[in-house]
């Protein structure tokens, strides 16, 4: 299982709507004709398409999970906004999405490594490219997975917020798949699980633009975070853009 119920009550803390990301956008955007049409996979709980909605912007936002895709739509303060969410994975956006339209499309939060099958992952690339209007975007965030040595457990940085922590690491078993492994700790210690035995693919620089290239893009920029650093082995967080 990708994520548990458990998390939807602090996924607006653990994944904050921060300035950096906000700035990013609006400087990656910039150049886009309005309204900016977006596309949210993998969207949590919609805080980020939300923010997107308030200027003039088309938003959709697609995800799986359903208390999260119910806290999504509890946010929404007026129909007259052009933001809607679907219970929907990437597997199926092709078939009811439509083909050419989307300015922006995000992946962020590491939510690309839960498409765990190498065929798959060349589908989500493909149904990017063809979702996406002419010089359109592609915008994925996840760890550096490079910086780490995969023969041992792997134990990610911790995301935090006042009320709680969210640890997560990854291990190889036998037949070399890699299997995500999630807590909550809580203020007063209790540990919750969020990610149980989930099968992954951690996606590096190069794998991601072997996908992209095979998928028809051509143009990619690493970032060592949404405060656009310069990305490097050590970076705990690669962002790309991909057009």
């Amino acid at each position: 299982m990708e994520l548990l119920e458990n998390i939807a009550e602090y996924y607006d803390e653990l994944f904050p709507t921060n300035d950096e990301l906000k700035k990013f956008y609006a400087e990656e955007t910039k150049d886009f004709a309005l309204p900016v049409k977006y596309l949210g996979i993998s969207c949590g709980a919609g805080t980020f398409e939300h923010f997107l909605a308030k200027g003039e912007a088309d938003v959709t936002g697609l995800e799986t999970i359903p208390s999260l895709l119910e806290s999504a739509n509890r946010k929404r303060r007026t129909q007259l906004m052009a933001l809607r969410f679907f219970q929907m994975s990437s597997l199926e956006m092709c078939r009811f999405l439509g083909k050419g339209f989307y300015n922006i499309i995000s992946i962020l939060n590491g939510r690309i490594i839960f498409t765990r099958d190498t065929s798959l992952m060349a589908k989500l690339f493909y149904d990017c490219k063809q979702l996406l209007a002419p010089k359109g975007k592609l915008i994925i965030s996840l760890p550096n997975f490079e910086k780490y040595n995969f023969d041992s457990t792997v134990k990610l940085p911790v995301r935090q917020s006042i009320r709680v922590r969210l640890f997560s690491s990854i291990q190889t078993r036998n037949d070399g798949k890699k299997v995500l492994q999630q807590e909550l700790e809580t203020g007063n210690g209790k540990r919750i699980c969020v990610t149980e035995n989930a099968e992954i693919l951690p996606l590096n620089k190069n794998q991601i633009e072997q996908y992209a290239s095979s998928a028809g893009f051509t143009k990619f920029d690493y970032f060592g975070g949404f405060d656009k650093s310069e990305f490097t082995a050590k970076s705990d967080e690669l962002v790309v853009v991909i057009s």
